[in-house]
């Protein structure tokens, strides 16, 4: 009887311990796993964006709205966004051509060019993330102008303290043709398309302030 006591007795301590170690291996996992905030509609961001067919270009910047950058929580000294996800929106009525010249703002401003029918605002929402070299990323995601989306690619290079783990400060860039939107840029603002076409824009967004919520 005590023998048969005993065997239940153990049985029962196994199943906790197994139950036990179950939950603090999933508890961990779930850590491993989550996601973190680290910024959420910045009230002053700004990006810098112009357009240029190569001998000349057009610089100008716009309020950025509703930008988001989520990361997964990691626990080793690896690149701390590396599984990043960064969504935010460009409001075109808020461009504003660095010039004292009000004329080429009103340029960029031409109905048609970035600002639709529908006052839309330019999006984009990152679909991957793959991670280039310490603290470099490539991000491809879809772009929205005018609501038409495109696939785009940028790159994102963290700034961080080199005795920090987590990054302080991000700076997004990359260019995309307008002509995958069917934007003719010379045909809508000068009412005239030209042999070597103004059809590239770029953009250059840096984001200070970044932390963990």
């Amino acid at each position: 009887m005590k023998k048969i006591k005993y065997i239940v007795m153990s049985l029962i301590v196994l199943t906790v311990m197994i139950v036990a170690s179950g939950y603090v291996k999933n508890t961990t996992d779930l850590e491993k796993n989550k996601t973190v905030l680290m910024l959420s509609n910045n009230q002053n961001q700004r990006i810098n964006l112009f357009v240029t067919h190569g001998h000349c270009s057009t610089p100008f910047s716009g309020a950025v709205d509703n930008i988001k950058i989520d990361v997964t929580q990691r626990f080793d000294k690896g690149n701390p966004l590396e599984n990043m996800k960064i969504s935010f929106d460009i409001n075109p009525n808020s461009f504003n051509v660095c010039s004292l010249d009000d004329n080429l703002t009103a340029k960029i401003k031409t109905p048609g060019l970035f600002i639709g029918k529908e006052n839309e605002k330019i999006t984009f929402r990152s679909t991957q993330v793959y991670t280039m070299g310490l603290d470099w990323y490539q991000v491809n995601g879809t772009m929205s102008i005018k609501g038409v989306e495109k696939e785009v690619k940028l790159f994102a290079t963290g700034i961080r303290d080199s005795k920090n783990s987590l990054t302080h400060s991000l700076v997004i860039q990359g260019q995309m043709n307008l002509f995958d939107w069917g934007i003719d840029y010379d045909l809508i603002v000068n009412g005239k398309s030209e042999k070597i076409a103004t059809k590239w824009m770029h953009i250059n967004m840096k984001v200070d302030g970044l932390t963990t919520y």
